[in-house]
């Protein structure tokens, strides 16, 4: 089901992360916003952590070739133009992640998380390594929008979207809901614990900044990596 809203969602704002880890009397504060940029991360995975005003929470963005995988409501987020976001999640485990490529394919660099079948690869290893299991992890699909007008020839956003839905019917993942394809830049937020994604459609006119960072990402060097059912519009 896709709840349509002009605004963030009416429901009850995601659970705030708690604030922080005391420590001994006069030490200072150890936050969870901290402890994540402190923590060393994997090749290809998300490190650009900060906390979102609006929702009030801990984030993490997920950049072009990147992935995070989490099992606590830390909010994953990403702006995609003709790029598709994964967010998979496992229901009984709890635990979620998102991915974000821009081409299913990519000649002789197929190891880099910017390309389809490496990034869905990466998303679910880690998830599998994080204690979700393959037959009960689920999907929500985002993006593959024709932000660029005169561009259907090269069919990118069709070409992901066709790749990302086929990649999963094939894993026997089903994707229990989706906003893909049209014309439409799109922020996606993903809480990886309840396993709820909200998806802001952004206006068709001015994409050159999702455009500049798709570019800027395809140009960039990706070292190789050794509640459910439901949308909200906000």
């Amino acid at each position: 089901m896709l709840a349509r809203s002009s605004h963030y969602s009416a429901e009850a704002p995601p659970p705030r992360l708690s604030s922080a880890m005391s420590g001994m009397a006069g030490a200072p504060e150890r936050t969870r916003l901290t402890s994540l940029k402190a923590a060393s991360r994997k090749p290809g995975e998300a490190s650009f952590f900060f906390y979102d005003a609006h929702f009030k929470n801990d984030a993490v963005k997920v950049l072009p070739g990147e992935y995070f995988v989490h099992d606590e409501d830390l909010l994953i987020m990403t702006t995609l133009g003709s790029c598709i976001a994964a967010c998979l999640w496992d229901r009984n485990a709890r635990v979620g992640g998102m991915n974000h490529f821009m081409l299913p394919e990519g000649g002789g660099a197929q190891d880099s998380g910017r390309y389809g079948s490496f990034a869905m690869e990466l998303l679910i290893n880690e998830l599998l390594k994080r204690g979700a299991t393959r037959g009960t992890l689920e999907a929500k699909v985002f993006g593959g929008g024709q932000v660029i007008s005169g561009m259907n020839t090269l069919n990118v956003g069709q070409r992901n979207t066709d790749f990302v839905l086929d990649y999963l019917k094939t894993e026997r993942i089903p994707v229990v809901s989706k906003d893909v394809l049209d014309i439409y830049p799109r922020k996606v937020c993903f809480l990886p614990a309840s396993g709820k994604a909200m998806v802001k459609r952004l206006a068709p006119s001015n994409p050159e900044a999702i455009i500049a960072q798709e570019r800027a990402a395809s140009q960039r060097v990706v070292p190789p990596a050794s509640g459910a059912g439901s949308i909200d519009l906000f």
